[in-house]
């Protein structure tokens, strides 16, 4: 286990702070509002206050949680169990990237950007999340192909989310492009860049460690349903 205050829990830090506007809640327990990433956080991550958090999921809604290892009560289900990684930038402040072809996504692109999230699976994420922070992508005519942007933000860590490219586009550096220009982006505000990755994803965390991210910290990542 980490020893870092906001890291630790950083997505209770995040959505109890800077983006408490984004959440919904009470008590120990909030969620990103619904259109945004379908994500939980816990004060105390061993401790899921189920009763609190019904009247803010509704019924065959999933969403994702982290840390929380306990039993699901009658009502709700675990439908799936895996681990994560985060990763905190250690690298230097990366050089200008060649901004040619890429685009700032906008509301007029959140269609397509939930697309391309639902064909690649970069993790949680709604028609919104691109309202979190920065997004930017490469289109190919009208298509989405590549996107990556800024979703948590526990001050002074800013987390570098939705990192996918369509798989007709890969091998090109796209996303890695994507991610350099909001790591720069973030360092020049005075942010720390952090990110997660599943812990099976062995291709995406190399690539990550050779950018200059290291594991800090792995944690139990869960998806729980809300069955009646």
């Amino acid at each position: 286990m980490g020893v870092h205050p906001i890291l630790d829990n950083v997505l209770w830090n995040a959505f109890s702070g800077a983006q408490t506007p984004f959440t919904v809640g009470v008590g120990s327990v909030r969620r990103y509002a619904p259109g945004f990433s379908a994500i939980v956080a816990l004060q105390d991550p061993a401790n899921l206050e189920f009763d609190s958090l019904k009247s803010y999921v509704e019924v065959g809604e999933k969403f994702y949680c982290d840390q929380w290892t306990g039993e699901a009560p009658e009502g709700w289900s675990v439908e799936a169990e895996t681990t994560m990684f985060k990763m905190v930038w250690e690298g230097e402040i990366p050089e200008p990237v060649d901004h040619e072809g890429m685009i700032e996504l906008g509301p007029e692109h959140a269609e397509r950007a939930l697309e391309l999230a639902i064909l690649t699976n970069p993790g949680p994420f709604g028609l919104r999340t691109i309202e979190l922070g920065d997004y930017y992508g490469y289109f190919d005519g009208d298509r989405l192909i590549a996107m990556s942007g800024e979703r948590m933000f526990a001050p002074p860590y800013r987390e570098v989310s939705g990192v996918c490219t369509h798989p007709d586009y890969q091998g090109r550096g796209l996303a890695k492009k994507l991610m350099l220009r909001l790591i720069r982006q973030s360092m020049t505000r005075g942010e720390i860049p952090f990110l997660h990755v599943l812990s099976h994803n062995d291709v995406a965390r190399g690539m990550y460690k050779r950018m200059g991210f290291r594991e800090y910290l792995e944690t139990v990542v869960r998806v729980i349903q809300r069955t009646i």
